[in-house]
């Protein structure tokens, strides 16, 4: 390894200069530690294996720091618990969880965590890969949004590493801006979920550390169900949250907002979420109104009406934006291809007017009706002059949700409920 004699962060050996402060980088045995009395542990070698280097974060659980592996020569992220968190032996499981859930999973596009020991002070420490670049709340903090290539690479990255936890009937439960993160690269950003320590565990007979009625995540981002502690939860609840992740990355504001937690969560079980399109102004890059079904379906109240699968939402997202093909493709397609694919498909989309929204509240328990509109289904672009009524794809009519249109009115709708109404008051008589 590497290291840089200003700042002290490690890098590889092919490496030449720190991208920090331009310093050239020497052998890391050469550049002594930078101490400092606010914190014992830097300059310590903890198991007998990792030199502590330098603090790279604080958060509200941990201390994380930046080490070198004396036996593998590499260098490590080293996140020690808060003294406080420590004594709570809930918040230790899912420290300790985390680590048994990444020996699971794949981590192509899911952070390695290598190890899980105690501390010689009382506290627990998580040893794990470490990640050069930036989390995406940081990248969308400091340029207000995402390009479509962008976004749509690092979606579909995020459905690779997501569905193989779905498989596995875990559910991320805290997904969020901060964590996901970008590793930049000369073909695009390498995505890397972080965080399962709030993962939930589907499989039957699962050990629950959830006390029942309380809830886990940001605000923000949390589910209808997620939001009432509810125990169906499922997999969907992780499709509604990169909904809105992905609404805050191309509009710069989130779906449903508020002046606090409790505001926030009566404006995600109350409201419907607002189209996209509807706020594009000052957006960074075009918004098409084609992505404004695929976030609504994404934002359904319902979990069933939701997509099935993470991959299944990135594909939508996709071919909202013109692309052929599926997520697995785009995931490693250089993102100035995938930008390029985008826009020579862009100033068509664009023309695609944003369907009408009259929603009711049967919309989420029935499904979409007539009172939606159509619009072209992802993947499917109106020409000028077609209407979004006419669209279609393979000669079939679609609906917003990407789903054959139902051929109900809204009179039928209303048949429909009463007749449920009558049987409700008939089984009422009958008890």
């Amino acid at each position: 390894m590497k290291a840089c004699p200003i700042c002290g962060r490690l890098y590889p050996m092919d490496a030449g200069f720190c991208p920090v402060d331009g310093a050239q980088l020497i052998s890391a045995t050469q550049v002594p530690i930078q101490a400092t009395g606010d914190d014992p542990r830097v300059g310590q070698m903890l198991f007998e294996r990792y030199q502590v280097r330098r603090v790279v974060a604080d958060g509200g659980m941990g201390r994380v720091y930046e080490a070198l592996d004396m036996i593998e020569r590499r260098n490590v992220a080293v996140k020690v618990l808060h003294a406080e968190v420590a004594r709570d032996p809930v918040q230790v499981a899912r420290f300790k969880r985390e680590f048994a859930v990444s020996k699971e999973l794949p981590h192509d596009h899911i952070v390695e965590v290598l190890d899980f020991k105690p501390t010689a002070d009382g506290s627990y420490a998580l040893i794990m890969e470490f990640l050069y670049g930036e989390e995406l709340r940081a990248t969308l903090d400091r340029e207000k949004g995402l390009s479509p290539a962008r976004l749509v690479r690092m979606m579909s990255q995020v459905a690779i590493g997501l569905d193989k936890a779905h498989a596995l009937k875990w559910v991320h439960r805290d997904l969020k801006p901060d964590n996901l993160f970008l590793c930049q690269t000369a073909d695009g950003d390498i995505v890397k979920l972080l965080d399962f320590g709030s993962v939930k565990d589907k499989a039957e007979g699962a050990k629950k550390l959830t006390v029942m009625g309380t809830t886990i995540g940001s605000p923000y981002y949390m589910s209808p169900e997620q939001a009432q502690g509810l125990e169906t939860l499922d997999h969907r609840a992780d499709i509604w949250a990169l909904g809105a992740i992905g609404f805050e990355s191309l509009s710069g504001q989130v779906p449903f907002q508020g002046r606090n937690g409790p505001s926030i969560l009566l404006e995600i079980l109350t409201k419907e979420a607002p189209a996209l399109s509807s706020r594009s102004e000052g957006a960074r890059y075009p918004v098409p109104a084609t992505l404004d079904p695929v976030l609504e379906r994404a934002f359904k109240k319902v979990p069933a009406l939701r997509y099935d699968a993470v991959g299944e939402f990135a594909d939508a997202l996709g071919h909202a934006y013109g692309l052929n093909g599926h997520h697995h493709e785009w995931a490693e397609t250089a993102e100035r291809e995938l930008g390029e694919q985008i826009q020579a498909q862009l100033s068509t989309l664009m023309k695609v007017p944003p369907a009408a929204r009259k929603r009711t509240a049967q919309d989420d328990f029935f499904g979409e009706g007539d009172a939606l509109g159509e619009v072209p289904r992802a993947g499917s672009v109106a020409t000028p002059g077609q209407t979004p009524e006419s669209a279609s794809i393979h000669g079939e009519r679609l609906s917003v949700a990407g789903l054959p249109a139902r051929p109900f009115s809204p009179v039928m709708w209303m048949v429909v409920g009463l007749a449920f109404l009558l049987i409700a008051v008939l089984i009422a008589v009958v008890l």
